[in-house]
């Protein structure tokens, strides 16, 4: 299948990324989207990306725009370095996917290019459209500092002091500036897991012998944390003491409790809590992929009142006001693992609890992911579309949930059933995967409904 957007933009296998092709599609976003004269380019630690990167910024190079390379970079440090720039920016990067695949993330000067925008540069893709030849220069910038400054101005270098914490270097692009971070805000850190070759490690579905792993480094050298990212640090993963991996919206939760936020954007397959807690005025579900949260963060901040936030089941957090902590945080409108890392350690760390206990003192609603991969995404798209077209077909396919109580089509088919529990279904934009989200009363029983699910999809798409 041809390289095509999804929920993280332009993704496909690294032999259908040619530099062609590459070449084509930088040229037709710079055609039809903002750039302020300069592209910044960045990449993750994937083997393919260095190539790729090398044709992005020669693609803008030979259409007269100065091209400014990042190095390999975390996604939001060089949407950061773009941004406060005025200048676009594509990310290499393949997230967490695994290595024989990439792509391209597209940033305008205000941040995350829209979903109106990627139909743009799809049009101007097919049309072949491109500006004008020319000769752009080529910088070099350090796109890495003002980004740990970033945290540690606004957390202070007293936030983290006396917690023991761990970093799961793996292949993430972030592992050093995790380190460094962590060790500025007063935290001792130990670091693991290094590799050189590429990981894709998925923060929303973490496979059972990462979560075994980390259990055993949290007891063997006493840690009260673990944290890590995907490969392009635009997602995180944090444990508490005991090595349990705090979900990706539960961090949200939690860090938009201690950011004050009243005004909360998130995907419809987010933890339920986010809309039980009084402290959060306003909560608007969208569709999954920042460029969806994005936009009603945008319609949100229509009223210059409301302080708002971002968040995805990933853990990817948006920040859409200047929050005051020790100093200033200002907004930052595309997915960031650090403040989710930083925030909920801190919050914890100033009212003397641990992680656990202060996930125990949230409303109890308990989700897990898991995801189908290497699907047959036609038998994938017949499947879907029976379950949300034929009840008789729902009801047969989810009986050992029992009754369904009502359906959410916002994004692929959430099911709500009548013992309070919750499944939903979602093929992937862009990638031969299925996804299964399950909520429930306890961890366990939302783990039991996920495996449940994982067996009866499988069935069906493989």
């Amino acid at each position: 299948m041809a390289p095509s957007f999804g929920t993280s933009g332009l993704r496909g296998l690294v032999t259908e990324l040619t530099p062609e092709l590459v070449t084509a599609y930088v040229q037709a976003f710079l055609s039809v989207c903002p750039h302020g004269g300069a592209l910044f380019v960045g990449r993750d630690l994937r083997p393919s990306s260095p190539d790729i990167a090398g044709q992005v910024i020669a693609a803008a190079r030979a259409v007269g725009i100065r091209a400014v390379d990042c190095g390999a970079v975390p996604t939001p440090a060089l949407a950061l370095a773009a941004m406060s720039a005025g200048a676009a920016a594509v990310m290499v990067t393949g997230s967490h996917i695994p290595a024989d695949r990439n792509g391209l993330k597209f940033y305008v000067p205000s941040g995350e290019i829209s979903k109106e925008d990627e139909a743009a540069i799809s049009a101007a893709y097919a049309a072949k459209q491109a500006p004008a030849a020319g000769n752009g220069a080529l910088d070099q910038i350090d796109a890495t500092t003002p980004y740990i400054a970033r945290y540690v101005t606004a957390f202070g270098a007293e936030s983290l002091a006396g917690l023991t914490i761990g970093v799961y270097e793996h292949s993430s692009v972030a592992r050093d500036i995790m380190a460094d971070v962590l060790t500025a805000l007063g935290a001792t850190v130990v670091r693991f897991g290094r590799s050189e070759v590429f990981i894709p490690v998925d923060t929303e579905a973490v496979d059972p012998e990462t979560r075994t792993m980390l259990e055993t480094l949290c007891r063997e050298h006493g840690l009260d944390a673990i944290v890590s990212t995907d490969g392009d640090a635009d997602r995180p993963m944090v444990t508490d003491a005991n090595g349990q991996v705090i979900v990706g919206d539960v961090l949200g939760v939690m860090t938009a409790l201690m950011l004050a936020a009243d005004t909360i954007c998130t995907p419809v397959s987010s933890n339920d809590m986010v809309r039980r807690l009084p402290e959060f005025g306003s909560v608007h579900l969208t569709r999954i992929g920042s460029p969806y949260v994005i936009a009603a963060m945008e319609e949100a901040q229509k009223n210059p009142a409301n302080h708002v936030v971002g968040f995805e089941a990933n853990g990817g957090f948006l920040i859409g006001f200047e929050a005051i902590l020790k100093g200033p945080l200002p907004p930052l409108m595309t997915r960031d693992s650090l403040l989710p890392i930083i925030a909920p350690l801190a919050s914890a760390n100033l009212a003397g609890k641990s992680l656990a206990d202060c996930v125990a003192e949230l409303p109890p609603c308990f989700t897990a992911a898991d995801r189908v991969q290497e699907i047959n995404r036609d038998k994938a798209a017949v499947f879907l579309s029976s379950l949300i077209e034929d009840a008789t077909v729902r009801a047969t396919f989810f009986a050992p949930s029992g009754s369904i109580n009502s359906v959410d089509l916002t994004d692929g088919l959430r099911v709500n059933f009548d013992n309070g529990q919750v499944v939903h279904l979602r093929p992937s934009g862009n990638a031969p995967e299925f996804r299964v989200y399950a909520q429930s009363q306890s961890a366990a029983d939302a783990v039991e409904l996920v495996e449940t699910y994982m067996a009866r999809v499988a069935a069906e798409v493989l």
